[in-house]
C-alpha cells in the first residue's frame, strides 16, 4: 500500500475542501460532513485490530489536516507576494511624490522671488515720486509742446504705475499658485509615506503568516511521514484483522442457524395449532404489526452513524457485511424491545460484544427476530417474555465497537435484512 487510504469517500470530501471551493464552503457544514465520513470510517475498522485502528487514525487526522495546511501555506505565500509588490509600488508612489514635492517648493521659491523683487521695484518708484520723482513729471509735463502732447506724456506716465502694479498682482497670484501646488505636493508626500508604511506593516504580517503556516504544514509533513510506520503496523496486524473479520461471519452464521432453528420450530408449532397438518396448505399464525406506524419500536433515542450492506475495507481489500444499523447514543442509555417476543440468546457474542436476539414468532411464513449488540448491560435471560417497548438492556461499547452505540439487526429465518424499513422513517 502506497498509503492507508480510510474510505475513498474521505478522500473525495477532503478534494471537495481544496482550493476554490474553501472560500466559498460553510466551516460549520465541513465539519458536519467530516464528522460523518469519519464515524463511517470507524464503522468499516471497528472489526479490526486495536492498532490497526490506530495506524489508520493517524493517517485519517493527517490526510484530514493536510489540504487545510497546505491553503494556508499557499495563501500566506500569495499575501506576502501580494504585499511585496504594494511595497514596492508604495515606494516608488512616495519618490514621485517627494520629486513632485521638491519641484513644487523650488516653484514656490521662484515665485516668491520674483514676487519680491517687482515689490521691490514698486518701492522704489513710489520712493522716487515721493522724494522729488514728481518735479521731473511736473518737468516732462511742462516740456511738452501742446496739449496733445501734453496728455501723453500724463497718459504714459500713469500707464507705466498700473503695468507696475499688474506686475505686482499677476506675481502675487503666481506665488499664490505655487504655493498651492507645494501644498498639494506635500500632503500627497505624506499619504505616499503613510501608504509606504502600511504596506511595509502589511508586509511583515504576511511573513509572520507565511513563517506560521510553514511550521504548520512541516507538523503535519512530521505526521504524514508517521504514516509509513502506520502503514507498517496495519500490514503486520493483516492476519489478524481477516481472521477476525472471519469470526465475525462465522458468529454471524451461528445466529443464523439458531434463529432459523427457532423459526423452523415456531412453523411446526404453529402447523400442530391449526390442526397438524403437515403439508402446505396448513397455515403457520404470523406476527401482525400495529396498525399504524412503523413494523417495530424504535429501540434506542439516538441518530443513526452506520448504515446495513456490504461495506469495503481500504485497507485490506476485503468486503464485509454490515448486518445492522448503527444507533448512536449514550453509554447507559436504555434499549427496549422492539415488539412483543421471546428473548432467544443473551449474553456475550464476540464482536458483537453483549448481545440480545428476540424471536418475534413468523412474518409471511418466516421467522422474524431482532437483535441487540454491544450492550454495557443485558437485562433479559433465554427463555425470557418480553413486550413491545418493555426494557432490555443499556446501551455500550463492547465487543468490535469504536464508541457507544446500539447495532440494531433485524432478521428473517435468520438472514440480515435492512432494518430502516422496519424503523419508523424518523428514527424517533
Amino acid at each position: 500500500m502506497n498509503r492507508i487510504r480510510i474510505v475513498a469517500a474521505f478522500g473525495v470530501v477532503l478534494m471537495l475542501l481544496g482550493p476554490g471551493s474553501v472560500a466559498h464552503a460553510d466551516a460549520g457544514d465541513d465539519k458536519a460532513r467530516l464528522d460523518k465520513q469519519l464515524q463511517e470510517t470507524q464503522a468499516t475498522l471497528e472489526a479490526a485490530t486495536d492498532k490497526a485502528q490506530q495506524a489508520a487514525a493517524d493517517h485519517d487526522r493527517a490526510q484530514a489536516a493536510l489540504p487545510g495546511a497546505q491553503q494556508s501555506l499557499a495563501d500566506a505565500k500569495g499575501r506576502v507576494i501580494a504585499a511585496d509588490a504594494a511595497v514596492r509600488q508604495a515606494e516608488r508612489d512616495r519618490t514621485a511624490a517627494d520629486a513632485a514635492a521638491q519641484e513644487a517648493d523650488a516653484g514656490y521659491a521662484e515665485a516668491k522671488r520674483q514676487v519680491d523683487k517687482a515689490r521691490q521695484d514698486v518701492s522704489v518708484f513710489v520712493a522716487a515720486a515721493y522724494k522729488g520723482g514728481g518735479f521731473a513729471m511736473v518737468n516732462s509735463v511742462l516740456d511738452s509742446g501742446g496739449p496733445t502732447d501734453l496728455a501723453l506724456r500724463i497718459e504714459y506716465l500713469n500707464h507705466v504705475a498700473e503695468e507696475n502694479q499688474a506686475a505686482v498682482d499677476e506675481l502675487t497670484a503666481a506665488r499664490m499658485d505655487a504655493k498651492k501646488r507645494s501644498d498639494t505636493a506635500v500632503l500627497a508626500l505624506r499619504r505616499a509615506q503613510e501608504a509606504a508604511d502600511a504596506a511595509r506593516h502589511s508586509l511583515a504580517e504576511s511573513q509572520a503568516a507565511q513563517a506560521g503556516a510553514e511550521r504548520a504544514a512541516a507538523d503535519v509533513q512530521q505526521l504524514l511521514d508517521t504514516s509509513a510506520a502506520a502503514e507498517a503496523t496495519a500490514n503486520a496486524e493483516r492476519s489478524a484483522v481477516l481472521a477476525r473479520y472471519e469470526a465475525l461471519k462465522v458468529e454471524s452464521d451461528k445466529v443464523a442457524e439458531q434463529l432459523r432453528a427457532e423459526a423452523q420450530a415456531e412453523a411446526r408449532k404453529a402447523k400442530q395449532r391449526s390442526g397438524g397438518g403437515t403439508g402446505n396448505n396448513a397455515a403457520p399464525t404470523t406476527v401482525v404489526g400495529p396498525k399504524t406506524g412503523a413494523f417495530f419500536l424504535m429501540p434506542v433515542h439516538g441518530w443513526k452513524s452506520s448504515n446495513f450492506g456490504m461495506r469495503f475495507d481500504p485497507v485490506y481489500k476485503v468486503y464485509q457485511l454490515h448486518a445492522g444499523v448503527d444507533i448512536a447514543a449514550g453509554g447507559g442509555q436504555p434499549i427496549v424491545a422492539a415488539a412483543d417476543g421471546v428473548v432467544v440468546r443473551a449474553g456475550p457474542s464476540g464482536g458483537n460484544g453483549n448481545y440480545t436476539c428476540i424471536s418475534h414468532g413468523l412474518y409471511q411464513g418466516k421467522g422474524l427476530a431482532t437483535c441487540y449488540a454491544h450492550q454495557s448491560a443485558i437485562l433479559v435471560h433465554v427463555g425470557e417474555r418480553v413486550s413491545r417497548g418493555e426494557l432490555i438492556g443499556r446501551v455500550g461499547t463492547t465487543g468490535a465497537s469504536t464508541g457507544y452505540h446500539l447495532h440494531f439487526e433485524v432478521r428473517l429465518n435468520g438472514s440480515p435484512v435492512q432494518p430502516l424499513t422496519w424503523l419508523p422513517g424518523c428514527l424517533c
